[in-house]
């Protein structure tokens, strides 16, 4: 199946020339082309052609963008979906002054929602988040990580990781798994942090690499949760059986975690909030994405991560909305590009590579997405604009018309 997409007022191609990552003043390389179109073969772009070139072309099918704009389709990196229940009482309380650190403390925070999951189905689980899909979908997004973490247990990690792998059946968008049982210890090992790390090793690790439920392991280093020294005894685990590292770090405290997500080469290391300004540089040279997550800082009224900075010492620099019920209860991937642009610094152009090619790179998969180029996969973001900075001004407004995967529409806001 040919088809052409015709006539788009710009195409954004955020072009990396086969390198397929956006490193330092890269970011704001995004190659905008007027007067071309885009055609597309058996779900792949086939070639970027002029206006004038394309009206000779042999095509299927075409799909008119005249006063639209195309984006690679956005690629959502980094997000806590499979969850239930609420913390709306716990956002009450941070806005009287409490930290996260004392309602995690005092019974709430993560284990607040464990306890949820744990009393909820799987099939109740299921129809609980597919709408919140289908929203990642109706913003343009294609690509979409999910990590498991609110069961801390073998059964309920388990069930959330078969939700996930389900979802990725059920909808057309690529979901991905990421195990995170070592997001905090659980109420039941309180007093046997040793017990929950084997567990961990010994049983969740190789029943979920042998059956295929996760393409990541992820662990949240902080002074709440897990030190350095247990991260890296997980992570020697995951990679011995194919896991790739990931890791939650420097977002309310500095205890080493960085060091051990860089030794492990991690695809990414998210948060760093609190990073040290002599640890900026360590990402100078090296593939490891920082993936950024603005929404947390604005929901927590806290520190954001230090973008300016990562970007000009060269780091490869992502952007999630780190949606969950506790720090980000955001799911809108357009108002983090906003706060990104507002809080942190980042150009228009710095933050577009950040939710497709370096998000993509986030996720090991920028070979085949994130960038509109010759070969890769036909997902695009449709935006009814007629130029790409509407999006960012925008604030909260979704923009996207039309979601396009593997050169199919998966959406349309007419219909």
């Amino acid at each position: 199946m040919i088809r052409l997409f015709k006539n788009p007022v710009q195409i954004i191609t955020v072009n990396t020339n086969g390198k397929n990552y956006k490193r330092g003043k890269e970011h704001s390389q995004i190659d905008v082309l007027t007067d071309h179109s885009i055609i597309t073969e058996d779900g792949r772009i086939k070639d970027i052609v002029t206006n004038s070139h394309a009206d000779k072309i042999l095509f299927d099918s075409q799909i008119d963008l005249s006063g639209k704009i195309i984006l690679p389709g956005l690629i959502e990196c980094h997000t806590h979906t499979v969850f239930a229940g609420s913390r709306a009482n716990e956002f009450k309380q941070k806005l009287t002054g409490k930290s996260y650190e004392e309602i995690a403390n005092s019974g709430g925070g993560i284990i607040s929602t464990v306890n949820a999951v744990r009393n909820t189905s799987e099939d109740e689980l299921f129809e609980l988040i597919k709408p919140r899909i289908k929203y990642y979908i109706s913003q343009g997004i294609t690509t979409l990580e999910i990590k498991s973490g609110y069961g801390l247990d073998f059964e309920n990690e388990i069930k959330i990781l078969s939700i996930i792998k389900k979802l990725n059946g059920f909808f057309p968008i690529d979901i991905i798994p990421t195990f995170l049982g070592a997001h905090t210890i659980p109420p039941e090992f309180k007093q046997n942090r040793e017990g929950y790390l084997k567990l961990i090793t010994d049983e969740l690790l190789p029943y979920i690499s042998a059956n295929k439920l996760a393409v990541f392991c992820d662990a949240f280093c902080e002074s709440t949760a897990f030190t350095a020294v247990e991260v890296d005894l997980i992570f020697d685990k995951s990679k011995a059986l194919g896991l790739i590292p990931k890791l939650h770090t420097e977002q309310f405290n500095n205890i080493g975690g960085l060091d051990i997500a860089l030794k492990h080469h991690a695809a990414s290391v998210d948060h760093l909030e609190v990073i040290f300004n002599s640890d900026v540089t360590k990402f100078s040279g090296i593939e490891t994405v920082a993936v950024l997550l603005p929404g947390v800082s604005f929901f927590l009224d806290y520190t954001y991560a230090p973008a300016r900075k990562l970007i000009d010492n060269d780091a490869i620099v992502a952007l999630a909305t780190d949606y969950n019920p506790g720090s980000s209860q955001i799911a809108n991937l357009n108002l983090i590009m906003s706060i990104a642009a507002i809080k942190m610094k980042m150009t228009f152009e710095e933050i577009i590579s950040a939710v497709t090619i370096n998000s993509a790179k986030a996720l090991n998969l920028s070979s085949d997405r994130g960038s509109i180029e010759v070969g890769k996969k036909a997902d695009f973001s449709i935006f009814d604009s007629e130029d790409y900075s509407e999006i960012i001004y925008n604030v909260g407004k979704n923009l996207n018309c039309m979601t396009i995967k593997n050169g199919e529409i998966i959406y349309d806001s007419s219909t």
